[in-house]
């Protein structure tokens, strides 16, 4: 059995006119058992986060890492290079005068903690993603456009090709499509 082979089949997808019906679909898909599923819509549409049970987002804290990381790494470079590297007596200060690695300390802290948060966001969304199996369905370039796609992966542990298929096709959907890499 070859691991790294890809699957043949990426899964299904339903096409939907309007939003309440991609939403009402999703809560049946969900609450059906389905849970590695997906909705793809022209523009924001509001609930279906909440439809699809997205879980807690870990971008804040790998914020909060990478500020606490800038933060010491900030004020260890300066404590460094002021108290071991090149100690120099300015007016009898003491060497490690903290007052004066606050400036820096702190855009440390806010350089790093913004470049995690645009590395962080990119990497958990899987970005960049120059080609989806999606692309590969005819009617989903209507995506963009005037319609609602939900797809199931096949990658779901209640996914069965046959199943899955009679499940969409019950629910208000104008067509259901399948999607193969």
């Amino acid at each position: 059995m070859n691991l790294l082979r890809k699957p043949v089949f990426y899964g299904l997808v339903a096409e939907f006119e309007t939003p309440e019906k991609l939403i009402a679909a999703t809560n049946q898909a969900y609450a059906a058992g389905y849970r590695k599923m997906e909705a793809y819509t022209p523009f924001p549409v509001e609930g279906i986060d909440e439809a699809l049970r997205f879980r807690r987002n870990r971008v804040p804290l790998l914020v909060l890492l990478g500020g606490l990381g800038g933060c010491l790494g900030g004020f260890g470079m300066q404590y460094f290079a002021a108290e071991l590297d090149y100690p120099i007596n300015v007016g009898g200060r003491p060497f490690n005068s903290w007052p004066a690695f606050i400036p820096v300390t702190f855009e440390m802290t806010i350089l790093v903690a913004a470049v995690s948060a645009v590395l962080g966001m990119l990497l958990l969304n899987g970005l960049p993603q120059p080609y989806h199996p999606l692309f590969n369905v005819e009617r989903f370039v209507a995506g963009s456009h005037d319609r609602f796609f939900l797809c199931i992966e096949a990658t779901d542990p209640k996914f069965d090709r046959a199943a899955t298929r009679k499940f969409l096709e019950n629910l208000p959907a104008k067509g259901v499509y399948d999607v193969a890499p």
